[in-house]
Formats: C-alpha cells, structure tokens, sequence
C-alpha cells in the first residue's frame, strides 16, 4: 500500500473536495483540477466487517455491523476535517460496485451530512476527469447494495465453512463463496478424467494440388460411397490399407463453395484475458500484472506530469 504521509488534513478555505482511493490517482487528478480543489486518497476501503465474528445477522434482514479499519482512522480523521470548510464535495472512487461502496461508507464514517456528488471516469485523462465533473450523479444504492451481497455472502459462507474444515479436516484450511464452488468442479472434472476411457481411431486427411498450383487439405468421410463411421477408423492396419489405396486413386473436385467469413476483431482486455496473456507471453504471475495495470491506469510520469494510458 502506497504511503499517504503528504495527505492534508483540511483544505484551504473555499476549496472543493475530492475524494479518490488511491495517492497516485490523488496526485494526478489534483494537477487537471487546479488549486480550487483538494484531492484526499482513502486508500481503499475504510469500513469492513469486523473479525473474529461473522457481523451479519440473516434473521434481522441481514444487518451488518461495519467498524472503521485501524489503518483508516487516520484517513478518515482528515477528510472529516476537510469536508467541515468545503463548499462542495465529490467522490470520485472506482467507477464499479467496489468503489460506489467505498463511496458510500465514506459518508458514514466521515459522519458527511452535506450534500455529496458521485463522479466516474474510466480513464485517468484530462477529458475523462473533466466530463466526469461536468456529469455528476448521486451514490448508486444499488452498486452498493451489490458490494454488500457479495461481502456478506463471503462472509456467511466462509466463516462457519472455514472453521469446519480447519477443526476436522487441516488446520489452515479455508472455504469461500468463489473458491469452494470452484474447487468442486475441478474435483468432478478431474473424476470425468478418471472415468474416461481411452479408444483407439484414426483419421485420415488428404494434401491435394490444384492445376493451378492451389493447396488444400480435405478429411476423408467416405470409402466407397460409405461414410466412416463415427469416431474414425479402428485401428491402424485398416488404416495402411486404406492409405495404400488412395495413393493409386485419381480425384476431382465435384463441387465447391465459397461464402464470406466475417472475423471480428479480439475483445478488449478483461482482468482474466489480461492475466492470461501476460501469463503466456510475458511469465508474468498475476500479481504483477495487475500492479503494472494499476500503475498505467493511474497515470505515467512522461515529462508534463502523469498520463493515464488504459481505462
């Protein structure tokens, strides 16, 4: 986690507030929005659920009980104190359901009783932050209320599931609302591979030359007018025969077809494909792509000051 020493506790007076989740992110928007405004970090997540009990009630409507992080109090100490002198109030944290509830726990935990304006961008550019402001919204309750179902799942299945595991299973063991559902199905694939049983066949594909110096290849699906059955052919001797006569046969094309093939271009970048890529091409481990992605998503230094290069 970046440092967050250089983070004001109030701002001067008159100046607008803007709240993001990273220094990086605070530095560089603070450069395109000019002295009007101060730009604080939250440094991620200021409120979570606390630990050693499992914090949400499934008899009384699911109720929560959130607590301010440690390491955030400090952080939260100044931007309370910077949201008593200003006029006006942003929140510009991650434009997905993460950030909206970062955003709204900011409220509580800052106890923010002003009126507050939600701004998104996807990309860390100059347009990108000034159409964000030029477009405010209010907290969307239900990006918010989508963080907190996937909180409070992760919470009610991985706690009492956890605990069972590591009193009768292994010490260390841990279950999840992501993780057990995927570990169930590598064990039912892994026992397919198990029950699997290998059969012999064959296949046979043709390289042919036109007159006019063209290639192709062509699978063989019929001897005799008969069509191979299903998967291929059994075994590698009626294989030898069947090669042996088709190198002393003639051919011809009897018909052919032509139809336009429309290749779309690859889809842009998930975190998935990324990783993937980055993985195959490059031997980076997951991590490490997704602190080069953050670090090119927050902005660059390449001479006038920091530019962000994805969205």
């Amino acid at each position: 986690m970046e440092s967050n020493d250089n983070q004001k506790t109030s701002g001067l007076t008159g100046q607008k507030l803007v709240i993001v989740e990273s220094p990086t992110k605070a530095r560089t928007i603070s450069r395109f929005l000019g002295n009007d405004f101060q730009v604080l970090a939250s440094m991620g997540h200021v409120r979570d659920l606390p630990d050693r009990r499992i914090s949400v009630d499934p008899e009384d409507e699911f109720k929560a009980i959130y607590q301010i992080t440690p390491t955030a109090k400090p952080v939260v100490n100044a931007i309370k104190a910077a949201a008593k002198n200003a006029p006006e109030i942003y929140l510009a944290t991650d434009p997905d359901r993460e950030g909206e509830a970062i955003a709204w726990h900011l409220l509580e935990a800052a106890e923010i009783k002003k009126p507050v304006q939600r701004v998104v961008f996807h990309s860390i550019t100059e347009n990108a932050v000034d159409e964000a402001f030029a477009h405010p919204r209010e907290i969307d309750m239900r990006l918010v209320n989508a963080q907190f179902a996937r909180r409070h799942i992760d919470r009610l299945i991985g706690y009492p599931t956890s605990n069972l595991l590591r009193r009768y299973v292994q010490k260390g063991s841990s279950a999840g609302r992501v993780q057990s559902p995927a570990l169930r199905m590598v064990v039912e694939r892994e026992e397919e591979i198990r029950k699997f049983v290998p059969i012999e066949y064959w296949v046979i594909n043709a390289n042919f030359s036109t007159s006019k110096g063209k290639y192709f290849t062509a699978p063989l699906v019929h001897i005799n007018g008969k069509p191979i059955p299903k998967p291929g052919i059994k075994n590698e001797e009626d294989v030898n025969l069947i090669e042996s006569d088709l190198k002393q046969s003639d051919f011809k094309v009897t018909s052919l077809k032509e139809k336009p093939v429309k290749q779309k271009p690859s889809a842009p970048f998930i975190t998935t494909t990324l990783q993937r890529e980055a993985s195959n091409k490059l031997r980076f481990d997951p991590d490490r792509t997704m602190r080069i992605a953050q670090q090119l998503y927050e902005g660059i230094e390449l001479g006038d000051g920091a530019v962000g290069l994805i969205t």
